[in-house]
């Protein structure tokens, strides 16, 4: 197991790279790290040369050094690619990563062998009475009024009833901005264009990003199929084995037999 920080555009970047064989690359979540899929690339390193790394602005990788979108990190995805001489193999992107994960495939399917989207966020199956975009204009309208009594309770009750997510009182400096950029796209339509054979992961108590969410993007996905575990949104920290077993079961009679 080979741990190591790689300078990518001037951003110093953490990775963990074990195994041999086909590339395997995990994408984790908003706040997620190579830490948290420890357990996962083990098991998947018995067979697939896996890297994990933490995205610009989590776990230990260095800050980006603006305010990011999924655009702005699927280009990072494509470098860091290159800088490990990378030209195709297997994606997985958990919550977040899935966002960039769907992107990616869509406008690259060349560098994708299969895709595993793991409780992915980007898709919601039905939209809210406002947009994200137009609460994430909201957000940083409210943020001018910070100096009245009071603020920070207001705050607090608009990203967990309105947003619905605590993530944005998590970060701070540019991570919050990028938050917003982050959750203002609706990456849908992207995912009729995902040519990739695709396994769709879901934990079916997962209240981040309800299981509708996965049936929502199963029927975009042509190719896909899915499955149910008895999870919440973290399958790779409550259920590693079977997270892993689901993905090599899927691989192995999707056609990859020449496992290394």
């Amino acid at each position: 197991m080979a741990e190591k920080f790689i300078d990518i555009n001037g951003i110093k970047i953490f990775t963990r790279i074990t195994g041999a064989g086909t590339p395997f690359l995990i994408l984790p979540g908003w706040g997620g790290s190579a830490d948290s899929w420890l357990k996962v690339q083990e098991m998947l390193s018995k067979r697939f040369r896996v890297f994990v790394l933490d995205l610009p602005g989590f776990g230990r990788s260095a800050l980006p050094p603006r305010p990011w979108d999924v655009q702005d990190y699927l280009e990072f995805v494509l470098d860091f690619l290159q800088s490990c001489e990378i030209k195709q193999g297997y994606l997985l992107g958990h919550s977040f990563g899935g966002r960039i994960s769907i992107k990616l495939s869509a406008q690259f399917p060349g560098l994708v062998k299969k895709l595993i989207l793991v409780d992915s966020a980007g898709a919601p199956a039905a939209k809210r009475n406002f947009p994200k975009k137009i609460l994430s204009s909201i957000a940083s309208f409210i943020s001018i009024f910070s100096f009245l009594p009071g603020f920070q309770l207001f705050r607090r009750f608009f990203y967990r009833f309105i947003i619905r997510s605590t993530d944005y009182l998590k970060v701070m400096g540019v991570m919050k901005e990028t938050f917003l950029k982050v959750i203002s796209e609706d990456l849908a339509l992207y995912l009729e264009k995902i040519q990739t054979r695709t396994l769709i992961v879901w934990g079916e108590r997962d209240k981040i990003t309800p299981v509708r969410n996965g049936h929502f993007i199963k029927t975009r996905i042509k190719d896909s199929e899915m499955v149910i575990l008895p999870c919440s949104h973290n399958p790779h920290l409550e259920i590693p084995g079977i997270l892993s077993e689901k993905i090599l079961e899927f691989l192995n009679k999707n056609g990859e037999q020449n496992y290394q």
